[in-house]
């Protein structure tokens, strides 16, 4: 358990990996997927022609026991699976249902090896967010029509299904929805009255009492969601929140060198979960990553950006987001390591665990690449502590 945050989840602490890009494509991670067609996303890849067939035998090969087993044997104790809405109803869509067959497949893997399984629902009807790895890109209309309610019914079936008490012994959370937007044509006072009303619907649904039901916090700071946590306090953990802290994708982040990433990932102990500790809900950071957007130079110091061509002053200068990490140089794997270990520092003293995203996956995305590299501690609680 964390040692701040000891008594609000009815769980173990949580080292695990998102099992991303299996069950819901990302072309990023998977391109030859998507070899020979002009799809962008699942919505698009499942009307090509030929698509159950590649869909299936992207399902059976991408990830399978062995891989788990890969992942036990480095101290992780739980797997995050991303899964579409289109598993459960996928009417009027193009989409491809069978993808609950192979969630099933991988839970009974897990309990095998003596892990926990988080289901993730990643799409929702209409796209949550625009992104392709809600499903459909482009798209951003989940509070349009009964796409809400469409949610609800989806996760409805998913917790009849996994909810139960045969499940019990595996299955430890049901993520009410992955990255919801909260802008452009998402309200977030929709999203958060959703939240409540999903909560209750979902938990009416389970067996399990120790089943926890999980909020993405929409890129918003505790404080915002204040109303929220106020109306479930007292369920004894039995409600958590879901954060994911990058350090990728804003311009004041790509203006930082590594040593104030890893000041960043050390200072978010106050600055992102403590909020959730002063509020007694469970707070876990379900994605996060070894990659930030600096460049390495050849006597270990770091500057801020992303390419190369355009930062590197020096010769032997390396950005880790240009470099294959198998070419990583040892100052280049040193500092990336240092960022990595602030980050799990924080998480297992502040948090109520985390998910390493992704098992597999290019560049410092791929977590049994970075064990097998050193540029993640292998067990994953052997980290080096540097906040």
């Amino acid at each position: 358990m964390s040692k701040n945050n000891p008594h609000f989840s009815p769980t173990p602490f949580i080292r695990g990996v998102n099992i991303g890009a299996w069950l819901v494509l990302e072309k990023w991670i998977t391109p030859s997927v998507f070899e020979g067609t002009d799809a962008v996303d699942q919505w698009t890849f499942d009307a090509t022609p030929g698509a159950r067939d590649k869909l299936t035998t992207h399902w059976s090969t991408f990830f399978d026991q062995t891989e788990l087993r890969r992942i036990a044997d480095t101290g992780i104790n739980a797997l995050r699976i991303p899964i579409g809405y289109w598993a459960y109803d996928n009417t009027g869509t193009p989409y491809l249902s069978g993808a609950d067959a192979y969630l099933e497949r991988a839970v009974h893997w897990a309990r095998e090896s003596h892990l926990k399984v988080w289901i993730d629902l990643h799409g929702a009807p209409g796209s949550q967010n625009g992104n392709n790895h809600s499903g459909r890109a482009g798209s951003m209309d989940w509070q349009e029509d009964d796409n809400l309610q469409k949610t609800i019914d989806a996760l409805i079936k998913i917790a009849t299904k996994y909810g139960t008490s045969a499940y019990g012994d595996v299955i430890i959370g049901i993520e009410l929805i992955n990255e919801p937007s909260s802008w452009g044509k998402n309200n977030f006072t929709k999203t958060k009255s959703w939240t409540i009303q999903a909560y209750r619907a979902v938990r009416a649904a389970t067996q399990n009492t120790k089943l926890q039901l999980i909020m993405h916090d929409s890129f918003q700071p505790a404080a915002n969601w204040s109303d929220v946590l106020s109306q479930l306090f007292g369920q004894r953990g039995k409600f958590a929140m879901d954060t994911h802290p990058y350090q990728l994708y804003t311009d004041a982040d790509n203006a930082l060198n590594q040593d104030e990433h890893v000041s960043k990932a050390c200072a978010w102990s106050t600055s992102l979960f403590k909020p959730y500790h002063d509020a007694r809900i469970p707070v876990y950071a379900g994605e996060w990553s070894a990659n930030s957007n600096v460049c390495v130079n050849p006597d270990g110091s770091t500057l801020n950006g992303t390419s190369s061509s355009q930062i590197c002053k020096v010769a032997g200068c390396q950005c880790v987001a240009d470099t294959d990490p198998d070419n990583w140089s040892v100052h280049t794997k040193t500092q990336v390591r240092r960022y990595v270990d602030a980050q799990l520092q924080t998480f297992e003293k502040w948090s109520n665990g985390y998910f390493f995203w992704n098992w597999k996956g290019p560049g410092g995305w791929n977590f049994l690449n970075g064990v097998a590299q050193g540029w993640i501690p292998s067990p994953i609680s052997s980290f080096a502590k540097v906040c």
